[in-house]
């Protein structure tokens, strides 16, 4: 499915992050985001990254996290 790269930069996006702010983060470029986010929109089948997140939820991809972590998205692999 998503690589894990793809997953990473999804999870920023979905914080809010712009993509260079991503790249920054990542140690990459913001086009190379760009190229993650348009393999995982085409992945996931959406076009816009909240339909993203919420396919990469229904998936288990991300799980909702609940107050102790901020309410922020976390991947299945951090789960216990």
């Amino acid at each position: 499915m998503l690589t894990t790269r793809e997953v990473d930069v999804l999870g920023l996006l979905a914080q809010g992050c712009s993509y260079a702010a991503i790249g920054e983060r990542l140690g990459i470029s913001a086009h190379t985001v760009a190229s993650h986010i348009k393999n995982a929109y085409r992945k996931l089948d959406v076009h816009c990254a909240a339909a993203a997140v919420m396919r990469a939820i229904e998936l288990r991809v991300f799980v909702p996290a609940g107050p102790e972590d901020g309410g922020m998205l976390r991947h299945e692999a951090t789960l216990p």
